[in-house]
């Protein structure tokens, strides 16, 4: 009996358990949550690049990819994130106040709140796409939202869908936990390549 390492049936398991594995690394180095910006952008790098006829070696590329945008990634997720948090806990304050005023203060924090987790993911995906200045990043990261609100609306309800399903049916917390965010992040690569195909120079 031959066994055709290149099959498709050990190829799939092969890609399952690269994703696991960057499933795994990812939510390890997010635990320290100042390297949140860093992993994200290393993982959207990884993404990206297999999303586009499966090129590169995962694992070995997501640990590569760490430490060249770590900085870029971080200052953006502190300039995206970190906001987007804040705003969330006050929509939930002003939410539990009972109030008309309250009611209208949570609602337009909530939509801040998802705007800028949008620009974070956007963000992430620029640094690991792009060599640009961190100004010129920053600043497209926030103006993608509102230039391409289809599309931000699918890069949002991917993580949003995940976490309400959790929520719902806590046994698939095991699923996120193991491939949910690394295949999250495989299918929200295409919608990144999609988008930033509108701006790139056209190939000579």
């Amino acid at each position: 009996m031959a066994i055709d390492p290149d099959g498709r049936v050990l190829g799939g398991i092969t890609n399952f358990l690269t994703f696991v594995m960057l499933n795994v690394l990812y939510l390890i180095l997010c635990l320290p949550i100042v390297t949140i910006g860093a992993a994200t952008s290393a993982l959207f790098e990884v993404t990206m690049r297999y999303s586009d006829d499966e090129q590169g070696r995962p694992v070995r590329d997501f640990f590569a990819a760490l430490l060249p945008n770590a900085v870029r990634a971080t200052t953006i997720a502190a300039a995206t994130l970190v906001p987007a948090v804040a705003l969330a806990f006050s929509g939930v304050f002003w939410f539990a106040g009972e109030s008309v005023i309250g009611l209208g203060a949570a609602i337009l924090s909530f939509l801040g709140a998802a705007y800028l987790f949008a620009a974070f993911l956007f963000g992430m995906a620029l640094v690991a796409r792009f060599q640009s200045p961190l100004g010129t990043t920053l600043r497209n990261a926030l103006l993608l939202p509102a230039a391409e609100p289809l599309r931000t609306l699918f890069v949002v309800l991917l993580p949003a869908t995940a976490v309400a399903l959790c929520v719902i049916f806590p046994a698939l917390t095991f699923l996120l936990a193991t491939i949910g965010i690394a295949f999250g992040a495989y299918v929200a690569a295409f919608i990144f390549r999609s988008a930033f195909a509108r701006y790139e120079p056209p190939a000579a």
